[in-house]
């Protein structure tokens, strides 16, 4: 950008009779500015989402119980500094994978790294790499990225190996960075997607331990 743009910038820089640092801060500041929009523009491609949804976008008055301060305060990506989970819970078409991936694009807007995949891929990835003996490296991957958009939880069930293999990625991310689960289930039912009782239990209690649980209702629109 700044072989690109210096001789331009240099003729307004004559013209306007700049300092050479103002030059400097104009030709630096049109580096920093491109930089930007690509890493931007990379995070949004590597998260992989299905399709483009903003939070600004969402209709809040055909889910009144999320206000718009709470969406404008996950907007700010504070909950990622601390780790914090995120559970949207809500039958199908009330606006669920639509909160999900605009968490998601806000992510990438600050440049935060992100993955965007459903809970059945998820776990026919980590069945692969397991079969490959590659599963830590996978492990290891998903727990680089900022922020993990689980979705479609409860929508098919796990069977025991796959429910111990996602419990590793959900482990791995405990505390230290946030994933975003969006689910049809109240938690009282994810017993019924994963079958062992004891890790269901070590599941939700990693899933909602200081989470911001959304609640997008029943009223499909």
């Amino acid at each position: 950008t700044v072989r690109a743009e210096a001789t331009r910038l240099a003729q307004i820089a004559a013209r306007e009779r700049q300092t050479h640092l103002r030059f400097l801060a104009e030709v630096l500041s049109a580096e920093v500015d491109d930089r930007n929009d690509r890493r931007r523009a990379r995070c949004i491609k590597e998260a992989h989402f299905p399709r483009r949804k903003l939070l600004a976008e969402f209709n809040l008055d055909a889910v009144p119980a999320i206000g718009p301060a709470l969406l404008a305060s996950l907007a700010t990506g504070a909950y990622l500094d601390a780790g914090e989970p995120v559970v949207l819970l809500g039958d199908s078409g009330t606006g669920k994978t639509h909160l999900l991936i605009g968490l998601g694009m806000a992510a990438c807007e600050q440049g935060r790294r992100v993955r965007y995949i459903t809970c059945a891929q998820l776990v026919n990835e980590l069945v692969e790499a397991a079969d490959d003996r590659q599963l830590s490296r996978l492990v290891a991957r998903y727990a680089r990225y900022d922020l993990v958009l689980l979705d479609e939880l409860g929508y098919v069930q796990i069977d025991p190996r796959g429910a111990e293999l996602l419990f590793q990625i959900i482990t791995a991310r405990e505390e230290r960075a946030s994933i975003a689960i969006a689910t049809n289930l109240p938690f009282s039912e994810w017993g019924s997607v994963f079958p062992d009782p004891r890790l269901v239990a070590a599941i939700v209690d990693r899933a909602t331990f200081n989470a911001h649980i959304l609640e997008t209702g029943t009223k499909s629109y």
